[in-house]
């Protein structure tokens, strides 16, 4: 089995933005030392000349500015994708899923599943301090070869600590688990966010529900909690 772990770095926040750098790390079974366990192969990673400008904002999170790029650097596209994603594998892997998943569509991959490692770990570790990959790298007590895992925010990079916190998460669950664990939606007490933040959703305005449910770029888990509230009051 083959588990591709995948890092993007892009122009900005939002689904306009371009991918500017991919970077992927496969994780394979292995037979080597006691027993059968998985092993990360070398990171590989790419830049990939924007069309337009690269925000300000982005710049100061991977530090990839104009000057990184030359003239005869390909755009990034589906067809870019498909052929570094070339090697056959049978689970994408991020450490934001939801991200990564907005930016390469399935035709460039074959539309395999995702595993998403900060869905897992925290229902893995709830009692992490956090679950941004660099906490985990630290929390967990990984010992990565700088050259590899050094500097953050690059693609290639954190790939490399995503694929080192799935090895860790694979050491005591499945893949079948952590698939699960990534497509299931969390359970949610209170709504997270908005004028309504904190209170339970028995609490929450049926026309507020119905709009939270109808959009498609809103975290998953509070979409999938105000629909359940939507059907917990239509079967009352």
């Amino acid at each position: 089995m083959r588990l591709r772990v995948v890092d993007l770095e892009t122009t900005g926040g939002d689904r306009t933005s371009e991918i500017i750098e991919v970077g992927f790390v496969d994780v394979v079974r292995t037979n080597e030392g006691d027993g059968e366990g998985w092993k990360a192969l070398p990171p590989v990673s790419k830049l990939f000349r924007p069309r337009g400008e690269i925000s300000f904002h982005a710049m100061a999170v991977h530090h990839l500015t104009p000057d990184h790029f030359c003239a005869d650097d390909p755009h990034c596209d589906e067809y870019k994708l498909r052929e570094m994603f070339a090697e056959p594998a049978d689970v994408m892997v991020a450490h934001s899923a939801r991200f990564e998943r907005a930016f390469i569509a399935d035709t460039a991959h074959g539309g395999l599943p995702w595993i998403c490692t900060v869905r897992s770990s925290k229902q893995a570790w709830p009692e992490a301090p956090g679950h941004s990959n660099q906490v985990l790298r630290y929390w967990r007590g990984f010992k990565l070869d700088p050259a590899l895992a050094d500097p953050a925010h690059r693609a290639g990079p954190d790939a490399w600590v995503t694929a080192h916190i799935l090895m860790d998460l694979l050491k005591e669950h499945s893949v079948e688990h952590l698939l699960k664990w990534s497509n299931a939606p969390r359970d949610i007490a209170t709504v997270p966010f908005g004028k309504h933040r904190r209170k339970p959703w028995s609490e929450v305005p049926d026309d507020y529900l119905r709009w939270m449910a109808a959009q498609t770029d809103m975290d998953i888990d509070a979409v999938a909690a105000a629909k359940g509230e939507i059907a917990r009051r239509k079967a009352a």
